[in-house]
């Protein structure tokens, strides 16, 4: 454990001085309905504050981009959210499996809405799979900020406490899923949604903690 920590933060400093490479996301296009486009203030906080607290040289914004289009498979960190309907094709399908399977990493925030959308054709990716709930101990809660009760809650939605799922290939985690918290809401900018300084400050703690996993695992 005390190993695989150290690899974590040489791993964290090398991407923090590799000056020639700007880390950024693909953000996924998608048709069904659902707004795949909101939350445009998310990644241009998430950036900035990759860039302040650890040092890692990003773009100033994520990408967007359809599964299909040849510069997805560019970006190690794929995003997908919204309200709606989110619907893939079956090439779609197809390509976004081998992305995840080549290494590519999918995070995905229910926005509240997209949810039985969303497993829905999570399931037609990987039919073989299920969707886990992650122990509180797993990396992606402790890989730089630390969240010993797992995903902060953000915005109330459906109640209850917030959900970090997870689908695992080859012992591999290849989605997460954040469900019932908002983490991207909580990212934006405070006059969006009003939220307190300490729900903001934790939501893009635990959205630097899901980039960070999905560049270094």
């Amino acid at each position: 454990m005390i190993l695989k920590s150290i690899f974590i933060l040489l791993s964290i400093l090398q991407l923090s001085q590799n000056s020639l490479v700007e880390f950024s996301v693909v953000r996924i296009k998608y048709s069904g309905g659902g707004d795949w486009y909101g939350n445009k203030t998310t990644f241009v906080n998430l950036f900035d504050k990759m860039q302040k607290d650890i040092g890692i040289h990003t773009t100033y914004k994520e990408i967007s981009a359809g599964i299909l289009d040849e510069s997805f498979f560019n970006f190690p960190v794929a995003y997908i959210a919204g309200h709606g309907n989110i619907k893939f094709n079956d090439d779609e399908i197809k390509r976004l499996r081998t992305y995840l399977i080549s290494g590519g990493f999918l995070f995905a925030d229910d926005d509240y809405g997209m949810d039985v959308s969303f497993r829905r054709e999570m399931k037609k990716v990987f039919p073989e799979l299920n969707f886990v709930e992650l122990p509180f101990n797993h990396p992606i809660y402790n890989i730089y900020y630390r969240f010993s009760n797992g995903l902060p809650k953000i915005h109330a939605h459906a109640g209850g406490p917030p959900r970090g799922l997870g689908l695992i290939y080859e012992e591999r985690l290849v989605v997460f899923y954040s469900f019932n918290t908002d983490i991207s809401d909580g990212c934006e900018d405070p006059d969006i949604h009003n939220d307190t300084a300490e729900k903001r400050e934790a939501a893009l703690k635990m959205g630097v903690n899901i980039l960070l996993y999905g560049l270094l695992y």
